[in-house]
C-alpha cells in the first residue's frame, strides 16, 4: 500500500497518468495492424454514366396542303398510326370540279393540235406541188407547235388539279403516335394549317452531353491504345428514374463536332429500339456507356487513397514493412475502386485497411497479407505484447 501511494503521489506531482508513467519505464508500442493489397495489373472495363433525355426519332407536323372544309377525322387522338393511314378528309367536290375543267381543257387543246397538224400536212403537199409558197408552210408549222405547247400546258393543269384532289385525303407521312387534333371537324382550312403531330417512337433517340475534357480523354485513349474498343462498338444502357434498366441496349449514332460554349459539353445521341413505347419523348433517364476496356490497369480500393498538402498519395510497404508515402494520380472511379494513372506498379504493396493508423517511415504489421520475402504467402504472426502492457498490468495490481 505504501509503494502504491508513493507511485500515485509521484504521478500527480509530475502530471502523468499511470499508463504514461508505466510506459516511460517500458518499450515502444507494437506496430499497428494493417491490411495490404499487392498491385496486380489487369484488364478493367470502363463505364461512363450521364444524365439524358429521350426524344422521338421523328416528329412530323401534319398540315393541310389545300384549303377547304374539314369533313372528318378518321383516327383516335393519341393512337398508333402507320405510314399511309388516312387521318383527315377535306371536302373533295370543289377539286373534283377543277379536275373536270382541266380534263376538258386538255381535250380542247388536243383537238386544236389535231387541226394544226392537218393544216401543216396540207401546206406540205401544196409546197411539194408548187401551188403555194414555203411561207404558208412555215405559218402552219408554227401553229402546230403552238398547239403542242397548249396541250402540254393543259395536261400540267390537269396534273395539278389531280394533286389537289389527292391532297383532300390527308395521310400519315410516318408511323408513330398522334397528338390531339388542332382543328375541329367542320372548320374551314387554309393551305398550311396544322392538323396534328406524329411522333415516331421506334426507334427512340436518347440525347446526352459529356464534358469536353472527358470526351477528348476518351477519344485520345482509344487512339493511342490506352483503351481497347471503339466509339462504334460501345453499348448504351438506359436506366429509369426508379433505378431499373431498360431491357433493350443501343448504340451511339451521332456525336457533335462542336462544343457548347455555354456548358462546355459535347452533345451525343444514342438510338435504341422501342417497340413497346416504354421510352417517351421528354423523359429524363440516365445512360451508361460500356464497351471500352483498359488493359494492364492498376486499381486500388477507394479507402486506400489519402489527401495531403502535396496532393493524393497512398502508403506502400518496403521489404522491412515500413510505410512509405507514394504520390499517385487518379484516373477515375470504377465501382468502389480507383483507377491509378501513375504512381504504382506491379508488385507494390498498398495499405488498404487501417490507413489512419499508419505514420510515414514507421513500421506496420501487415496482418492478413503475405510479408515481404515470405515464399508461402502465410500471414505474418501478430506481434508479442509490448512491455507497456505488462508494466501497466503490474501497476494496476499494485493498487
Amino acid at each position: 500500500m505504501i509503494a502504491s501511494r508513493l507511485t500515485l503521489s509521484l504521478a500527480a506531482t509530475l502530471g502523468l497518468s499511470l499508463p504514461a508513467l508505466a510506459q516511460q519505464g517500458g518499450a515502444a508500442p507494437p506496430p499497428p495492424a494493417v491490411t495490404v493489397e499487392t498491385v496486380k495489373p489487369s484488364s478493367v472495363p470502363v463505364t461512363f454514366e450521364y444524365p439524358a433525355r429521350v426524344e422521338a426519332s421523328r416528329a412530323v407536323e401534319v398540315r393541310a396542303r389545300v384549303g377547304g372544309v374539314l369533313l372528318q377525322r378518321t383516327f383516335n387522338e393519341g393512337a398508333q398510326v402507320k405510314s399511309g393511314d388516312l387521318l383527315f378528309e377535306i371536302d373533295r367536290r370543289p377539286f373534283e370540279a377543277e379536275v373536270a375543267l382541266a380534263q376538258a381543257q386538255v381535250q380542247q387543246a388536243q383537238a386544236q393540235l389535231a387541226q394544226a397538224r392537218r393544216t401543216e400536212e396540207r401546206a406540205q403537199a401544196l409546197v411539194r406541188s408548187g401551188t403555194t409558197s414555203t411561207a404558208n408552210l412555215d405559218d402552219a408549222t408554227s401553229q402546230r407547235e403552238l398547239a403542242d405547247a397548249a396541250v402540254a400546258q393543259a395536261q400540267a393543269r390537269l396534273q395539278t388539279a389531280n394533286l389537289s384532289l389527292d391532297y383532300t385525303s390527308v395521310e400519315a407521312p410516318a408511323s408513330g403516335i398522334t397528338s390531339l387534333e388542332q382543328v375541329p371537324e367542320g372548320s374551314l382550312l387554309n393551305s398550311g394549317d396544322l392538323l396534328t403531330r406524329i411522333s415516331q417512337l421506334d426507334p427512340a433517340y436518347v440525347n446526352f452531353s459529356a464534358a469536353d475534357t472527358e470526351a477528348f480523354s476518351i477519344r485520345r485513349s482509344i487512339e493511342d491504345g490506352t483503351a481497347e474498343g471503339s466509339l462504334e462498338s460501345v453499348r448504351v444502357t438506359v436506366r429509369f428514374g426508379n433505378g431499373t434498366n431498360y431491357a433493350q441496349q443501343g448504340r451511339i449514332d451521332f456525336t457533335s463536332s462542336n462544343i457548347d460554349q455555354q456548358t462546355g459539353t459535347i452533345l451525343s445521341r444514342a438510338v435504341l429500339p422501342n417497340p413497346d413505347s416504354q421510352l417517351l419523348p421528354g423523359q429524363f433517364v440516365r445512360v451508361e456507356i460500356e464497351g471500352l476496356t483498359i488493359p494492364n490497369a492498376v486499381t486500388i480500393p477507394t479507402e486506400a487513397l489519402m489527401q495531403g498538402p502535396q496532393g493524393t498519395f497512398v502508403y506502400t510497404l518496403n521489404n522491412e514493412n515500413v510505410a512509405e508515402v507514394r504520390p499517385v494520380t487518379v484516373g477515375r472511379e470504377l465501382d468502389q475502386r480507383l483507377l491509378i494513372s501513375t504512381g504504382l506498379k506491379e508488385g507494390d504493396r498498398v495499405v488498404t485497411v487501417g490507413v489512419i493508423k499508419v505514420r510515414p517511415n514507421a513500421p506496420v504489421n501487415p496482418t492478413g497479407a503475405a510479408p515481404a520475402g515470405s515464399p508461402d504467402g502465410a500471414p505474418q504472426a501478430a506481434a508479442a505484447p509490448a512491455p507497456q502492457a505488462s508494466a501497466q498490468a503490474q501497476t494496476e495490481a499494485a493498487q
